[in-house]
């Protein structure tokens, strides 16, 4: 079996700048295929390299939490870096771009401007998208209505059914990952057992939304610096098992599916053999 992580932020401090020893752990668990989004114009390049010194997929977009601090030019500059690399078949998307009405503080009259700009150049260049969806669905998909590009992935998404198929109809599939695996998460869970299989995507977020058994309390984190690991391309599947469980479903099934859906969501990944 063989599985892709469709979201995985290899270049985050948390790996100690050891991507090397944490892409041969993916692999030797399976994990053949990450797709690395870049969060701001900083760090396009650092990710773009990566992708390429390991054989793996990268994306370009500013996250909706970077807006605050990213110069009103900026995309504009991922513009150019679209163009400066459209030939470059690792480069599968723009994202990591949205909107997130969960954290406090952030403007979202900016974030909304940032994240329309960006879905227009997904269309100038025709990528998908991969989202960050966070308490902000039916905004999202008002922006997917008002500027429609060729789909992608809706990042850890949390929201309703109804949400849900809406992202599903405009040509998206459904990223499930660490967040699935906790026993109380049971509207995410049903979703994950009741939403068409062909709409699923498996992600780690790595470092990020660790699964339940490396989840450490605030607690624990505050008595025990360091004591939460960071989440790891290589507990794809494991999480994976969470959804055959729900589902019903062999392993093998699941990784077939979701292999077949990441392609599907992001048609250049079929060019690099994953």
């Amino acid at each position: 079996m063989t599985w892709i992580d469709t979201h995985c932020h290899l270049d985050a401090p948390e790996f100690g700048g050891d991507a090397a020893a944490v892409v041969a752990r993916a692999r030797a668990a399976g994990v053949t295929q990450l797709v690395l989004p870049a969060i701001e114009v900083a760090n396009v390049e650092v990710v773009r390299a990566l992708a390429h010194e390991h054989g793996l997929a990268w994306a370009a977009g500013i996250h909706p939490l970077c807006t605050a601090r990213a110069g009103d030019d900026d995309v504009a500059r991922i513009g150019e870096l679209l163009l400066q690399h459209a030939d470059d078949p690792r480069l599968v998307a723009v994202g990591e771009i949205g909107l997130d009405h969960f954290v406090a503080g952030l403007d979202p009259d900016r974030q909304t401007r940032f994240v329309a700009a960006q879905l227009a150049l997904a269309r100038r260049f025709d990528l998908p998208v991969i989202l960050h969806v966070r308490r902000s669905a039916d905004s999202l998909l008002a922006q997917l209505r008002r500027t429609p590009v060729r789909g992608g992935i809706a990042h850890a998404f949390n929201g309703s059914e109804q949400q849900a198929l809406a992202f599903v109809a405009l040509g998206f599939k459904l990223g499930f990952g660490g967040a699935m695996t906790f026993e109380r998460a049971l509207q995410l869970r049903r979703l994950a057992s009741v939403l068409p299989l062909e709409a699923i995507v498996l992600e780690t977020d790595a470092p990020d939304i660790p699964p339940q058994w490396l989840y450490v309390t605030a607690a624990e984190r505050a008595a025990r610096p360091g004591a939460q690991a960071p989440n790891e391309p290589a507990q794809l599947p494991r999480i994976a098992r969470t959804l055959a469980d729900l589902r019903g479903l062999p392993i093998e099934a699941i990784a077939a599916a979701t292999t077949a859906n990441a392609r599907a969501a992001l048609p250049r990944l079929s060019q690099l053999g994953a």
